[in-house]
């Protein structure tokens, strides 16, 4: 195997400081509007749902509402649900999963749990079609306290409130062809050492919490979703991404220690989706229609199971 071009910002092997974000940060450009894409929908929603600011990103010149989108009837007694999408802003079927979710089913759960749904947490990134936020931080890896990501600390102090009271946390993400060609190669190049190239895997899979696994509940959401697109299978090296496959399309992560967002409450039930809308045995509905069998049969199977 030849080795990979090096990335064309900064100095190999020497970590990126403001000038290498800065020349990082000009080579960003909107591709699509978080608007039409995103606030749009939102709106019609309000008749049925309520939605809440719960912030703004501040990237001069530009500014971004942010939007939860709540059970109009809460209760109090209730346990609550919490999904979000658009962490990462370029994985696409997060954002519109946690929509099309909240237009098509939200309200079948009225009177059996609370949702709390965040469906773009990275607006500026959402719209470069970027994982990074406007400083070259990475959301997913800043859910901690004093965060240094703004998207990141303004999800948390929403979250804040019900932390204890989240029985299922649904993260929705993708793994894309770009995180070999462009985002892996960048934080390599960011963090001044050597890119090794990876293998993406060909269908959804999930990712469990190391220090409190869950392996029905991941293997009853794995099941829904193979009756919407394929499941990936394990590499040569029996790995995803890297990571022991611990059941068919289900790896296991330490959340919280990672800073990941699926970590933020101490729900019992969590899980990260990643889909792969790359593959050519799936189209974009079919991974928007994953992402909401994922929701579906997560919530499905806390209420059946409870705590």
């Amino acid at each position: 195997m030849t080795n990979p071009a090096p990335y064309p910002i900064g100095t190999p092997g020497a970590p990126w400081g403001p000038a290498e974000v800065a020349a990082w940060l000009s080579r960003q450009t909107r591709q699509r509007s978080y608007e039409a894409d995103v606030l749009a929908v939102i709106d019609r929603l309000r008749g049925r749902l309520d939605v809440e600011s719960y912030g703004r990103l501040d990237y001069q010149p530009d500014s971004y509402p942010l939007f939860a989108i709540r059970t109009r009837n809460w209760r109090q007694e209730l346990p609550c649900v919490l999904v979000t999408g658009g962490v990462h802003g370029y994985e696409t079927s997060g954002v519109h999963g946690a929509l099309l979710f909240a237009d098509r089913h939200a309200a079948g759960y009225e009177g059996k749990v609370n949702l709390l749904i965040a469906p773009c947490v990275s607006p500026w990134a959402y719209e470069r079609i970027h994982r990074w936020n406007a400083q070259a931080i990475d959301p997913n890896r800043s859910f901690r306290d004093d965060s240094p990501a703004q998207e990141s600390a303004a999800l948390m102090r929403l979250v804040a409130p019900l932390r204890d009271r989240v029985l299922v946390h649904v993260d929705l993400h993708e793994t894309t062809d770009t995180d070999e060609s462009e985002f892996r190669p960048a934080l390599a190049a960011r963090d001044g050492v050597a890119f090794e190239p990876g293998e993406i895997p060909d269908g959804f899979y999930l990712v469990d919490d190391s220090a409190h696994p869950q392996p029905a509940f991941q293997q009853a959401v794995i099941e829904a979703v193979a009756r919407v697109t394929h499941i990936a299978p394990a590499d040569a090296h029996g790995e995803i991404i890297g990571s022991p496959v611990v059941a068919p399309g289900v790896i296991r992560y330490p959340l919280r220690e990672l800073g990941l967002c699926a970590g933020i409450t101490d729900a019992p039930y969590k899980t990260t989706t990643e889909v792969y809308p790359d593959s050519p045995k799936a189209t974009a509905e079919q991974c928007n229609e994953a992402q909401v069998a994922a929701v579906r049969a997560a919530i499905d199977f806390a209420l059946a199971h409870g705590r």
